[in-house]
């Protein structure tokens, strides 16, 4: 599959253990950005990150609408979604 094609919603967890969600059409390019401190500022002071968990979608706006339902969860409920015990949009229906 062309990268450019591939949407993905991925998440890292950062050296302090916090969790950073984000979007990317190529996941190896950006995690190595974050990894050398030119990503997201909210990484660049928790290096180093690694990613935890990553999904595909079909479209660009699909993915970047579970990285925002994820960002509303409550780090159990990000937890329990990791683990493909629910789907997000179950998860998010129980707010």
């Amino acid at each position: 599959m062309d990268k450019t094609n591939e949407h993905l919603f991925y998440v890292l967890e950062c050296n302090d253990g916090s969790y950073y969600a984000g979007y990317t059409n190529d996941l190896e390019k950006r995690i190595r950005t974050h990894n050398e401190g030119k990503g997201a500022k909210y990484t660049r002071a928790k290096l180093p990150v690694r990613l935890i968990y990553r999904e595909s979608f079909e479209t660009k706006q699909a993915a970047m609408r579970a990285e925002y339902q994820f960002k509303q969860l409550t780090r159990t409920a990000k937890e329990r979604y990791m683990r493909k015990e629910q789907r997000i949009d179950e998860i998010t229906e129980k707010r």
